[in-house]
């Protein structure tokens, strides 16, 4: 019997990545309820050569759900997730709001799959960039453990959702013609700019994006004095983010044993062509599963070579989200269809 799958925010820009990649997947054979806002309900979508229709979210929503893909913002999830977990349904939830709470595993199933099997009913999906960086560095901290991460990340316009992605478009057509460009999905005008994300900034100065990639990658690693300083910027891209990553280990790690292990590590695809220079990418990065990471090289400031840098870009919408959201239900056996990760 097909699983019964519910999407919270599925008219968004993860819920329609959610689509793509369970029907891509294969569970477009899958019962799908897709549910949204009493603005968004009566939507028609397609799956699986399908018309359903979005549907309200209310707190009889759930029944007979086995799995409830949240992502629709944090206050939804803290209402509904353990209103859905409490009616039978697996949630997994792309939001922040759930995702630093002890009970509440964190997961990336590359690194950390037993930590979903533990579960009490909500499973967290990390932040996008912490995905990233976590996929691109687990393969080398559990050879070399890692001391020490200094990260700078360049992050798309598809962070912020579809709005920013078409005002991004709109703003870039404005400056070209002359006009003033207007902002309202984001705070600033992104096109040909660049600027500190916006989330709140904590007393210490950090802002709330680099303070979850910090906390979440401790988490997902099970590395909780692992040093981690983070900077996180906003660039005009429409969709896919970069990372570059400054690792200190504890013992020597040269860039050929780093390219060594990477090359072999699941969900990592390894470009580091220096002649032609072909390095990691958005343009090349967006649609597909892998983080792609290259620019690996030796920390010269670090003498005794434990240090690498490393450049990593990774689809935010993908792995960053509905991809990893799918993969942490396949490998519970949550959904009916052969697990691949």
């Amino acid at each position: 019997m097909p699983s019964r799958i519910a999407i919270v925010g599925a008219t968004g820009a993860v819920g329609a990545e959610l689509l793509a990649v369970l029907q891509q997947r294969g569970f477009a054979d899958a019962e799908l309820i897709p549910l949204g806002s009493a603005r968004s309900a009566g939507a028609a979508l397609e799956f699986g050569g399908r018309r359903v229709v979005v549907g309200e979210l209310t707190e009889a929503s759930f029944d007979g759900v086995d799995v409830a893909f949240f992502s629709a913002g944090k206050d939804v999830s803290r209402r509904f997730a353990p209103i859905a977990a409490r009616a039978g349904a697996i949630v997994i939830d792309n939001s922040s709001a759930l995702r630093m709470e002890p009970d509440v595993p964190l997961v990336v199933p590359e690194i950390n799959p037993d930590d979903a099997r533990a579960h009490r009913g909500i499973i967290a999906n990390p932040n996008c960039s912490a995905i990233i960086l976590a996929v691109a560095l687990w393969p080398l901290h559990r050879v070399n453990p890692i001391r020490r991460i200094v990260v700078s990340t360049y992050q798309a316009a598809s962070g912020a959702g579809r709005r920013a992605m078409i005002e991004l478009e709109t703003q870039a057509r404005d400056v070209l013609a002359g006009r003033p460009p207007q902002c309202e999905a984001l705070p600033l005008p992104l096109a040909f700019n660049v600027f500190s994300h916006d989330s709140p900034i904590g007393p210490d100065g950090y802002n709330g994006e680099e303070t979850k990639i910090a906390a979440e990658t401790r988490k997902i690693f099970h590395a909780p004095g692992l040093a981690i300083a983070a900077t996180c910027i906003r660039v005009p891209v429409f969709r896919a983010h970069s990372e570059s990553a400054n690792v200190t280990f504890t013992e020597p790690m040269s860039p050929g044993r780093a390219r060594e292990l990477l090359e072999k590590a699941p969900g990592v695809r390894v470009v580091d062509q220096w002649s032609p220079q072909h390095f990691p990418m958005p343009i090349d990065a967006a649609g597909r599963d892998e983080v792609l990471v290259g620019r690996i090289r030796t920390d010269i400031s670090q003498p005794d070579g434990v240090g690498l840098n490393l450049f990593l870009s990774g689809d935010q919408l993908r792995k960053g989200a509905a991809l990893n959201a799918v993969q942490i239900a396949e490998c519970l056996g949550a959904v009916n269809a052969p697990a691949r990760v």
